[in-house]
């Protein structure tokens, strides 16, 4: 257990930022599972509206620090890649 003021306040910090960390990872899995569902139920609109919201998840993840920013980019680039595939099967 910490001893000094100090050490005191950077537990109380941590443990605050964990928490905050868990709740953005948690919508992160959250949200790209459902746009997962979406691509392989095969109904391009839906996924296709969920992608700017799926998107704006993983940036702002991205942005608090919780991923870092190259696996950001690399999801990003994966559902997108998804998607268009999936408007392609259906034309």
């Amino acid at each position: 257990m910490a001893s000094h003021d100090s050490a005191i306040k950077k537990d109380r910090q941590d443990v605050q930022r964990r928490l905050r960390n868990r709740q953005h990872s948690s919508r992160l899995r959250s949200q790209v599972k459902k746009l997962r569902r979406a691509i392989d139920s095969g109904s391009s609109t839906e996924a296709s509206g969920m992608l700017t919201e799926t998107l704006s998840v993983i940036d702002r993840s991205a942005k608090l620090g919780v991923i870092h920013k190259n696996a950001a980019a690399r999801s990003k680039s994966r559902l997108t890649k998804a998607i268009a595939g999936l408007s392609r099967k259906k034309a």
